[in-house]
């Protein structure tokens, strides 16, 4: 079992970012997969969750109306659509799989990639 997040880079506050988690050794219908995030000095925090069955939770109000998550399960891929970016989204950000959204532990957190949102 892997994931591997990447699409991170430099973007200019309100600009858009997409975000991509490769997995690998499990299929995304029988899998929920978690964005995370870790800014410089903070604990990590989750960001919101796609379930098996394709349904989205929130982790964290702040993104609310600006990220969304969507999947492509042909190509075993999860994504994190990131839109109107402030300097306070700048973060490492992570993904990672559990069976549910809630409830359950998230395992096999694969290397990050960084968001840093600067003008």
């Amino acid at each position: 079992v892997q994931l591997q997040a990447s699409g991170g880079g430099l973007v200019q506050p309100g600009g858009s970012l997409r975000l991509s988690c490769a997995v690998s050794g499990f299929r995304l219908a029988y899998a929920a997969i978690g964005w995370f995030r870790q800014a410089p000095g903070n604990e990590r925090e989750g960001i919101l969750c796609i379930s098996h069955s394709g349904d989205t939770t929130y982790y964290e109000d702040s993104v609310k109306g600006r990220f969304t998550i969507s999947r492509d399960i042909l190509k075993d891929t999860v994504y994190l659509h990131m839109n109107s970016l402030k300097p306070e989204d700048t973060a490492v950000y992570y993904c990672a799989t559990a069976p549910w959204c809630s409830g359950y532990q998230f395992v096999s957190w694969g290397q990050g990639t960084l968001v840093t949102v600067s003008s």
